[in-house]
């Protein structure tokens, strides 16, 4: 999971005990989190580190956790599974118009144009995110167990 402002470590980590499935968070050094569950890893506070940790230990059938659309993209590439924090479960049918809205974003951003603002997160959003998890598990589950016939 890329942990760094992640705000449902907890259910993270609650779905996961539950199921028994280990988790790695990872964070840059600006950033502490501790948990006797989760194995965290800190990585130096550089642009994209760890976005970059994260994708270089996810596997085929991971379940990565990103708010990031290149990130997510890249485990789909990897054949992992990925969802962001609302519950958005990304896919390779709307990975391209995700990435799209991204771009479009950061050439307003960058022309000094704003971008809408963040909500506030709300009990939903983390039901939301909760039964999504659950069924981005089930789905893992179900195709390793197809994996190994």
């Amino acid at each position: 999971m890329d942990a760094d402002a992640c705000p449902v470590k907890e259910i993270i980590i609650k779905v996961a005990k539950e199921r028994d499935i280990p988790v790695t968070m990872i964070m840059d050094t600006s950033h502490w989190w501790q948990n006797d569950y989760a194995k965290v890893i800190n990585v130096d506070k550089e642009r994209d580190g760890v976005d970059i940790a994260l994708i270089n230990m996810t596997h085929k059938n991971d379940i990565v956790v990103t708010q990031d659309y290149g990130v997510a993209a890249m485990a789909l590439g990897k054949g992992a599974w990925a969802l962001n924090q609302n519950g958005l479960i990304f896919s390779s049918s709307n990975m391209d118009k995700l990435l799209f809205e991204r771009h479009l974003g950061q050439k307003v951003r960058r022309a000094g144009g704003r971008t809408k603002n963040i909500r506030r997160r709300t009990k939903e959003d983390d039901e939301r995110f909760e039964s999504a998890l659950i069924k981005v598990i089930e789905n893992a589950e179900k195709a390793e167990t197809e994996l190994l016939g």
